[in-house]
């Protein structure tokens, strides 16, 4: 059996608004609660933190796991993908696109315990709400990106996954817009009056990051909604009408298996925000061949007595794939034992 987790630990593991204290503890509680042989990691550093040892470093330590990390960002100030295992690493590479690619993708072989060659590959896509329709463009054009680079091992038939923070819905999945504006609308209520990190990135995003700048104007709206029953089953509706889904699309047409859908296939499994999940952007997809080894996928809602909410702003996805049946010689038949 070979587990595997796709993790946002948000802004690095650290409570930037409280003293930049760590979630170190938390984060560990999640994923030892599943015992992870591979745990692919999105926010794992955050850039205006530069203390040592990170909480990446830590978590590595703690879980007593490999650490790679997913090199430098395509833009200053951002934040890095990173991969632990406890597998013998075979393999590893980053596939830097500045310009089309938000993060570089990071891209780890291992050898499972059944001898096999797993692949590995952790994204982190764009968000750019605030860019509405033209966000959507920006993963698309992403998506495009990554599955060229998919391509050879996709067309070698080899093992492989894909995994981690996509910001995009699926096609036909739900998504509760009204939880997520009530999220939004107590964290901003939370940071008034805290200046010192004004400026300072947490990771969170506001309802100006959210919402695009022509319709701003509807802000103080916005903030009416999550308080009445009907403007909040409205809200949803629109909202899932307007979301953009194409980049989930184009994976799934490429013949990529979503984990979690193949096992709940009616389960919303909304992994964000972890206080109270709106919708499913933490995903992680099997190659066809794979994806037949499927036991199980699911987020973790709770670890070891820790909520999913005290670790980070996203709950974590885990799968876990069975090991790769042995070819075994076929039994001669009656006959071909006679003329033998």
């Amino acid at each position: 059996m070979t587990r595997i987790v796709s993790f946002n630990i948000l802004a690095g593991g650290y409570n930037v608004r409280e003293q930049g204290s760590k979630r170190t503890r938390e984060i560990c509680s999640i994923l030892q609660s599943v015992k992870p042989d591979i745990v692919g990691v999105v926010e794992a550093t955050h850039p205006q933190i530069q203390e040592q040892p990170r909480v990446i470093d830590e978590i590595a330590r703690e879980m007593g796991m490999q650490l790679v990390m997913g090199g430098e960002p395509a833009y200053p100030g951002d934040y890095q993908l990173a991969l632990l295992t406890r597998l013998p690493i075979l393999e590893t590479k980053i596939h830097p696109r500045p310009g089309i690619l938000n993060k570089p993708l990071l891209e780890v072989s291992v050898e499972e315990e059944s001898g096999e060659r797993l692949t590995v590959f952790v994204t982190h896509l764009w968000a750019s709400f605030f860019k509405g329709r033209g966000g959507g463009a920006l993963r698309k054009r992403e998506v495009r990106e990554i599955l060229r680079i998919l391509a050879p091992i996709q067309e070698e038939g080899r093992p492989h996954i894909l995994m981690g923070d996509f910001n995009s819905l699926a096609p036909g999945d739900t998504f509760q817009a009204s939880e997520l504006l009530r999220a939004l609308v107590s964290l901003e209520q939370e940071k008034r009056g805290k200046h010192k990190f004004k400026n300072y990135a947490d990771g969170v995003p506001t309802l100006n990051y959210v919402v695009p700048p022509p319709l701003r104007f509807l802000i103080p709206v916005l903030r009416i909604i999550p308080r009445s029953q009907v403007l909040s089953g409205l809200f949803n509706l629109a909202a899932s009408l307007y979301a953009p889904r194409a980049s989930i699309g184009l994976l799934l047409s490429a013949g990529y298996v979503d984990c979690f859908r193949k096992k709940a296939p009616r389960d919303p499994g909304f992994t964000c925000p972890a206080i109270a999940p709106a919708g499913r952007i933490d995903y992680i997809f099997a190659a066809p061949e794979l994806a037949q080894r499927l036991e199980q996928c699911q987020p973790i809602l709770m670890g070891n007595g820790v909520l999913g909410s005290a670790a980070s702003d996203h709950l974590a996805m885990t799968a876990s794939f069975t090991a790769k049946p042995a070819i075994t010689p076929k039994a001669p038949s009656v006959e071909e034992s006679i003329v033998g």
